[in-house]
């Protein structure tokens, strides 16, 4: 039990220390743009018709507390940032939290929800595909897996938008119908977002599935023709027995491992659905942010709050992993 305490000490401590140099590495990003906050917000000002002079630019940067050191910024920044506190967006002029508001929850809800039924359906699958002994099987589950992978996104999207509009007259695009996108959340409002959440979940879930499957399958053929698994079917154990019990558990440490991995690479792939989609949601402010307004703090918030994700994340399945397999937590502590 106090091995265990060590380990769960020393990967909290390793996850908050991961945070903060990301912090830093983010905040570092966010100051190598060329112009700061009060020249491209008085920039745009002018772009309005606002006349500006050095001293506005001046004034603006004291205002914001930009004439301060590099470390007292990012010190400030950060602190700010663990209580959810984001400042002000340079373009906006809002504050970020408030700018966010739940379009990032509701963005980490469809992608760990994508997750989890990509793994739901590609480890029971996967496993199924490299024990089963017909060529038909094996052979579809390849197929399927292979146009997941070949398959884009984005063309998935646009077929799947093509086909509604056809068949019922209505895109599927946005995740609230109009009646309910600026109404305040209700029960009824809840029920509408289900109603659309389901196919950003299975677009973003796709590929994921037929990538953890093919990961499932390469393991679990890896685990069975080993030495142990030999020995273990000379002992008379056999069946499903052998199966969970030895070559399924042991492929399980890499996959559980992989989980913030793929977390990253299905949050990566959001702004190009939430593109097509029409769905206003922290994907496409992220890329509206980088790609159009060049507003840094709001992109910043948004890349810490998903490393925040994935490093929570990833705590989460060292934990379980330990709890899982005891070399882990042996390693770990030397």
């Amino acid at each position: 039990m106090l091995q265990f305490a060590q380990f769960v000490l020393m990967r909290a401590a390793m996850a908050v220390f991961t945070l903060v140099m990301v912090s830093f590495i983010v905040f570092s990003l966010m100051e190598a743009v060329p112009g700061d906050c009060a020249e491209r917000y008085l920039a745009f000002k002018n772009t309005q018709g606002s006349g500006i002079s050095v001293e506005d630019i001046e004034a603006e940067r004291v205002r914001l507390g930009l004439d301060k050191p590099f470390v007292t910024r990012w010190g400030v920044w950060i602190v700010n940032a663990f209580q959810g506190d984001f400042g002000i967006s340079c373009i906006i002029r809002q504050d970020v939290s408030q700018l966010l508001g739940d379009k990032f929850w509701i963005s980490l809800g469809i992608c760990l929800t994508a997750l989890f039924f990509a793994y739901l359906i590609a480890v029971p699958v996967g496993i199924i595909s490299a024990t089963s002994k017909s060529p038909w099987v094996n052979h579809s589950l390849r197929l399927v897996s292979y146009l997941g992978l070949a398959i884009p996104n984005f063309l998935l999207a646009l077929v799947v938008i093509l086909v509604s509009i056809e068949l019922f007259g209505d895109s599927l695009t946005g995740l609230f119908s109009k009646e309910y996108r600026d109404a305040p959340w209700s029960w009824d409002k809840f029920m509408d977002f289900l109603s659309r959440a389901w196919l950003p979940i299975f677009l973003l879930g796709w590929s994921a599935t037929a990538f953890a499957l093919q990961t499932v399958r390469a393991l679990m053929l890896d685990e069975i023709g080993k030495l142990y698994v030999t020995a273990a079917a000379a002992r008379g154990i056999s069946g499903s027995r052998l199966l969970w019990r030895y070559p399924a558990r042991h492929s399980m440490g890499p996959i559980i491992n992989s989980l913030g991995f793929d977390l990253n690479r299905i949050f990566n792939e959001l702004p190009i659905v939430a593109l097509i989609m029409v769905m206003t949601e922290a994907g496409k402010l992220l890329s509206d942010a980088l790609a159009y307004s060049n507003d840094q703090q709001l992109a910043g918030a948004i890349i810490f709050l998903l490393t925040a994700s994935i490093v929570f994340l990833n705590f989460v399945t060292d934990i379980a992993l330990a709890l899982i397999d005891p070399r882990v937590r042996k390693g770990m502590l030397g």
